[in-house]
């Protein structure tokens, strides 16, 4: 056989084992058809080329079938390489559960090609050497007339090889949101909600910062979205945010995840008014708009049910030139509030209407949110606190150990030893919702005492009821047995203390 035939015997060996090799890549990966059929559309030519390079020859065309021989045998080169590639990297690496990118595939695959190219100009009989510094004075004179395109190349990739973006990622660059569908070698492909395909040269993602949705540990992305509610201050901050975050895990809301939970934080005061933000996760970036809008309904209907409104920005000017009478019927209503409030205590029952007027003057709102301590144990201070609205607990401190003792609801007193006697607070008193109570010190009550010296005697019978009962409650954490003053004994404290007996 001739070497001519035998040259020719190889090539077609070559061709049969890519048809065959083509074929199986189609049945194992039919979502890479396009690719194998690329090449297999390639080796068609082949193909083409070598039965016409017979042809040809066997009429004495010997330059232009030596052309097609040469054609023939570079191109079914590369198709070797290219089904061998995709063999390698998309069939045999995953099953040993190997994932590189995907531009490492095109990488070797063209530096295959690259080398196939070089030994076929060796064995054509090229002198490579002076090629090859040729060849680099070209490639100095294209790389400086394409610097940015180069730069997009070598951000492909870069992106690709450290992961910063995946095919399937969530991003947002700039006013441009959506998902990653394609990294190639000169762009990354963003397709957003619009269905508009966003392409971003690799070079500006590789100098400037973007975005990813999510965290990379989460098994889908979860994205945290704020709703913002402005709302009047007339409602406690906590319960407002009670309410909001209920009206989302209340319902059930497609694509907004359980954990971790939403949450509701006040996060500016101005103007009297309140702005509120409702934070809940994402499981699913695409439908971000749509989420948003049922849970702000959810919300708004929430608000609805428990009166609060939605504040208006307004704007306030004093046009009455003399408001005294207004002050004074302001005044007036809280004064009968404060009444209102001292007549349903025991401790003031024994005095007038005059009486109670006058200590309603010297009462001063004072307000308390969940969790605040409004007296600590062992603090002194002369005023006692009457609740208004409500509930705060009480705790004894004994033994390196906190006890419960009593929970106070509207309409308690507490502090009333601190006031009368000057005593050190027995307890701890915290507020277990948020509560609103009016204080009263030794310079209010001071002046009816001294009015009605008799007042101190009722006083002390109440105040020595109550301190039994409460030493009652401590002797589960003091010592048991201990003797709690009697009323002879506290009425001689009040009248030392405000100096009855001067």
């Amino acid at each position: 056989m001739s070497a001519t035939s035998l040259f020719r015997a190889e090539v077609a060996t070559a061709m049969a084992v890519a048809l065959v090799l083509g074929l199986a890549l189609l049945a194992l990966r039919p979502k890479d058809r396009a690719s194998t059929r690329n090449a297999l559309i390639l080796l068609v030519f082949c193909a083409i080329a070598a039965a016409a390079d017979t042809a040809i020859g066997t009429m004495g065309g010997r330059t232009i079938a030596g052309i097609l021989a040469d054609a023939s045998t570079v191109l079914v080169g590369v198709v070797l390489i290219r089904m061998v590639g995709i063999l390698v990297f998309r069939i045999v690496l995953p099953a040993v559960r190997v994932a590189p990118a995907r531009i490492v595939e095109d990488l070797v695959t063209a530096g295959l090609a690259i080398a196939w190219g070089l030994v076929w100009l060796r064995l054509a009989g090229v002198d490579l050497g002076s090629l090859i510094t040729t060849s680099a004075v070209i490639t100095g004179v294209v790389a400086f007339s394409m610097q940015e395109t180069l730069g997009n190349i070598l951000g492909g990739l870069v992106l690709q090889l450290d992961q910063s973006i995946r095919v399937g990622d969530w991003m947002k660059v700039e006013e441009t949101s959506g998902r990653v569908v394609e990294i190639r070698w000169r762009y990354t492909a963003v397709e957003t909600r619009n269905r508009e395909t966003v392409v971003i040269p690799n070079g500006w993602l590789v100098k400037n910062r973007f975005t990813l949705v999510g965290s990379r540990a989460d098994a889908s992305p979860l994205w945290r979205r704020w709703l913002w509610f402005e709302l009047d201050l007339a409602h406690p901050p906590i319960r407002v945010c009670e309410i909001l975050v209920k009206s989302v895990t209340d319902a059930e809301i497609p694509n907004v995840a359980r954990d971790p939970p939403p949450t509701a934080v006040l996060m500016k005061v101005e103007h009297g008014i309140g702005r509120y933000a409702l934070r809940y996760f994402l499981d699913d970036p695409r439908p971000d708009d749509i989420t948003d809008s049922v849970v702000r309904a959810h919300a708004l209907a929430s608000l609805t049910r428990h009166n609060i409104p939605i504040a208006s920005p307004r704007e306030e000017r004093l046009l009455i030139k003399d408001n005294e009478a207004h002050r004074a019927a302001q005044h007036a209503k809280e004064i009968t509030r404060r009444q209102a409030a001292l007549a349903r205590v025991d401790l003031f029952a024994t005095l007038s209407e005059a009486e109670r007027g006058e200590l309603a003057e010297h009462l001063v709102y004072a307000p308390f949110v969940k969790g605040d301590t409004i007296t600590r144990q062992g603090a002194v201070a002369h005023w006692l606190y009457l609740v208004v609205s409500g509930e705060a607990d009480v705790w004894v401190d004994a033994g390196g150990e906190r006890n419960h003792v009593a929970t106070l609801i509207p309409g308690s007193v507490f502090g009333e030893m601190g006031l009368m006697t000057g005593e050190p607070r027995r307890a701890t008193i915290t507020a277990r919702t948020d509560i609103e109570c009016y204080r009263l010190d030794k310079a209010g009550f001071e002046k009816v005492l001294r009015s009605r010296p008799d007042i101190a005697s009722y006083i002390s019978g109440i105040l020595a009821s109550r301190n039994t009962e409460l030493t009652v409650r401590r002797e589960s954490a003091e010592t048991a047995g201990k003797r709690a003053p009697r009323g002879e004994d506290i009425l001689a404290k009040i009248r030392s203390f405000f100096g009855l007996d001067a």
